[in-house]
């Protein structure tokens, strides 16, 4: 089974609900095993300030799917979210990232993996850091490394 890492994230209706009842979804996939979540973050958004804050996580877990086959599971959970593809990094009710799938590294049209944008990512790499702060990326880089270099992360603990 492939230990899988990936981002939770929402900025519209009540983002922190959402959340957790995606969570829920994610823990009752049969395929899904094993699972962790960090801690909730609110975050300012990345890209256009005009949206509401975030609320991210990151959750851990083990799963026989295949990459691409999970991006289809984690993308069909996002449209029973009502998740719908208006604007780069705009709002969004539900946004599943796929991170890391063991030590692969996959680039596909519709997939890269470790996604590009981990280590500048501070509502990322502190719940990440959470869950296994030893954790080391494809590249070498340690979690715990990189959160070093986030001191002035602007993130907010929820729970």
């Amino acid at each position: 089974m492939a230990h899988v890492y990936i981002a939770l994230g929402a900025n519209l209706a009540d983002p922190l609900s959402t959340l957790k009842q995606a969570v829920q979804t994610l823990q009752q996939h049969p395929e899904l095993h094993h699972f962790k979540v960090s801690s909730f973050y609110r975050s300012k958004p990345m890209g256009p300030q005009d949206q509401p804050d975030y609320v991210n996580a990151v959750a851990e877990f083990h799963t026989a799917l295949a990459p691409l086959t999970l991006l289809d599971e984690l993308q069909a959970i996002e449209q029973q979210y009502g998740r719908q593809r208006l604007r780069h990094w705009g709002p969004r009710t539900l946004d599943l990232d796929l991170l890391l799938y063991d030590h692969q590294q996959i680039q596909e049209p519709r997939l890269t993996v470790p996604h590009p944008g981990i280590a500048e990512r501070d509502f990322v790499v502190v719940p990440l850091a959470e869950l296994a702060p030893q954790l080391q990326l494809p590249d070498g880089r340690s979690i715990s490394t990189l959160l070093t270099t986030m001191i002035d992360h602007d993130l907010i603990k929820i729970t």
